[in-house]
């Protein structure tokens, strides 16, 4: 039930107000949230950990788009900006910095999981190894 109700949340923020859509904010989120727009494929998702640190586990479905490589700039340009993003790292810093660059860069819409991968792992969602 519970998980229904956010689904409905999320669709209704998406379908609600269209100036969200194209705005270039950034938007913190849970990671019942995040979960949500993963399982309905709303997102393009990104993990900005090392690649070590995304071999212990990840999100399924993320890229690893490494914050500390040399080229990530170069990296994070090859991501499509007019569909949803959403990032995260193992705390929140990293996803942060990176959701900040992307807002600067014109991506239109960037979702940052709030506590990072260690907030997802608190909610005991499952990772992929």
């Amino acid at each position: 039930m519970k998980k229904i109700v956010i689904v409905l949340m999320v669709l209704g923020s998406f379908l609600g107000c269209q100036d969200r859509q194209t705005s270039k904010e950034v938007e913190l989120i849970t990671a019942e949230e995040m979960d949500s727009l993963v399982e309905l494929g709303k997102v393009q998702l990104i993990d900005v950990r090392t690649p070590e640190e995304y071999a212990e586990g990840h999100i399924y479905g993320a890229v690893n788009i490494n914050f500390l490589d040399d080229n990530f700039e170069e990296l994070i340009e090859q991501v499509d900006k007019s569909k949803p993003v959403a990032v995260y790292c193992g705390k929140g810093g990293r996803s942060a910095k990176c959701a900040s660059y992307m807002k600067k860069a014109g991506f239109t819409k960037i979702y940052d999981l709030n506590g990072g991968i260690t907030e997802w792992k608190y909610k005991g969602k499952d990772l992929v190894q």
